[in-house]
């Protein structure tokens, strides 16, 4: 049997044009017919270039059996071709491959196939979503999204960090970072079934919610999918140091919005004997790496974002690395805004969550560069903030980048066991869960502190693209979880 492992593309059109045989596998772009020369633009995605074969009638040999494959070649076939590599005379690249054998491996119905139409806007891309990485623009978005990763796991590598998974299914909700789906192996048909015998109309939720024993569930109470897991891995900074998670989590809001997903992966660091200042220059430090890494390494799919999704992008990303970050206090950034009020569209006063055009407004006409605003008022903060002594704020910082607003949240965690279960308490939180997490405040507490970076907000911010969802490979949304 003859081997299928191919060159990839973009290693060929690195190569010089020696001769050497070389074999390519990929989908067809175009095909072009020209008397006696063929033209056909492959792409096998691990760039954003395609690489062209041209055959020969009149030069090669088997033409016989090329021209029979040649004839069912469309846009979108898939095809292996082998052929000797030759300097290109069409410009924008420097080497082509002159065919000597061509076989379509899987043809492509031009009638039905989604791609072929014309002018495809995102959402009719978001509904094909299981072959929209064909397209120029969300091959380079995933290629982006998997460098990025790479850069992450680097930069945590480099400085000392171990890489934990922390678990999809917990019973604690890391009070305040969104709703949870639950998790059960119960019948919600029999739920429904004993809720009509037992009356639920007109009861209140928490006598409804009696009709269900969570005691014969399967971990028996109530579970769900995490939020974050930034709680577990608390527990593991207290034993290795430095660590970090990243991983998938999922938030059940209603929101169908281009900035919301139920489902996207997050990398929360959190590190021992790390104080709030601590954190802040790592945070600085990682989203510069982050983005440097996107404009230096992903440069000819930055440059496709540059022309075709969001022009000045380069430059904005650019600024950012260049550009030492701003740091204020909440209360120093509310009173910046506040010569601005008039063209906010949501009033702000202390004690109040900044908005995105809050934050905007700092980074792009206050002070024109990122900002790390930190010291927030306790109340709009979770309960695991360590509280600073003027009792009103906690240690926790929000960096903003231009074109955005808040790019991670962070802040230093609190280790007293006495001030955070005081803190439980004034929140009359279940703690039920929780005495794991009281624990590590009981034996052996430290100073630790971390922060939290959406993934897809990220890659939204680095590749300029409008909606969240064209970030992350399959989309999960209100009414939105098939492929």
């Amino acid at each position: 049997m003859e081997r299928m492992i191919p060159t990839l593309i973009k290693d060929v059109l690195v190569s010089a044009p020696d001769g050497r045989t070389v074999t390519v596998c990929g989908w067809v772009r175009t095909i072009r017919d020209s008397k006696n020369i063929v033209f056909i633009q492959v792409n096998d995605g691990s760039c954003f270039a395609s690489i062209q074969l041209i055959f020969d009638r009149a030069a090669t040999e088997h033409a016989a059996a090329i021209e029979t494959e040649i004839k069912r070649i469309t846009t979108g076939a898939s095809v292996r071709a082998e052929g000797t590599l030759v300097a290109s005379p069409a410009a924008g690249q420097a080497v082509e491959v002159a065919v000597r054998s061509l076989t379509v491996l899987g043809a492509c119905p031009p009638d039905d196939y989604p791609l072929q139409k014309k002018n495809m806007t995102m959402e009719y891309l978001r509904a094909h979503s299981h072959l929209r990485a064909r397209t120029n623009t969300f091959g380079a978005v995933f290629r982006v999204r998997s460098e990025l990763a790479m850069a992450l796991h680097t930069f945590f590598y480099e400085r000392g960090f171990y890489y934990i998974h922390t678990p999809a299914i917990t019973c604690s909700d890391a009070e305040g970072a969104g709703e949870m789906f639950q998790v059960s192996t119960l019948s919600l048909e029999k739920i429904a079934e004993r809720g009509v015998i037992a009356g639920t109309k007109g009861m209140k939720p928490e006598q409804a919610a009696n009709i269900v024993d969570y005691a014969k569930d399967f971990f028996g109470k109530k579970a769900g999918l995490t939020v974050s897991g930034q709680l577990e891995a608390e527990t593991l900074a207290t034993a290795l140091s430095r660590v970090y998670t990243f991983g998938p989590t999922f938030r059940a809001e209603n929101s169908n919005t281009p900035r919301h997903l139920a489902e996207f992966w997050m990398c929360e660091p959190e590190m021992a004997f790390y104080d709030l200042f601590d954190n802040m220059d790592i945070e600085e430090e990682f989203i510069k790496y982050l983005l440097n890494w996107a404009l230096t390494k992903c440069a000819n799919d930055m440059a496709f974002f540059e022309k075709r999704i969001k022009p000045g992008i380069i430059t904005q990303l650019q600024q950012v690395v260049d550009t030492p970050f701003k740091r204020i206090s909440y209360t120093e950034a509310v009173a910046a805004l506040e010569p601005y009020g008039a063209q906010f569209e949501y009033p702000l006063s202390w004690g109040k969550e900044l908005q995105t055009e809050h934050e905007r407004c700092l980074t792009e006409e206050i002070f024109k560069c990122p900002v790390m605003v930190y010291n927030y008022p306790k109340d709009v903060k979770a309960f695991y903030m360590k509280r600073n002594d003027d009792g009103k704020t906690v240690r926790a910082v929000d960096v903003l980048v231009p074109g955005l607003g808040e790019i991670t949240g962070g802040s230093e965690r609190e280790d007293d066991y006495d001030k955070l279960l005081a803190v439980c308490a004034e929140r009359n939180m279940d703690m039920t869960n929780y005495d794991w997490y009281l624990d590590l405040r009981r034996f052996g507490t430290v100073p630790h502190s971390g922060f939290g970076l959406g993934f897809a907000r990220l890659l939204r911010y680095v590749t300029g693209m409008a909606n969240i969802r064209d970030v992350i490979p399959f989309p999960r949304a209100p009414k939105l979880a098939d492929c």
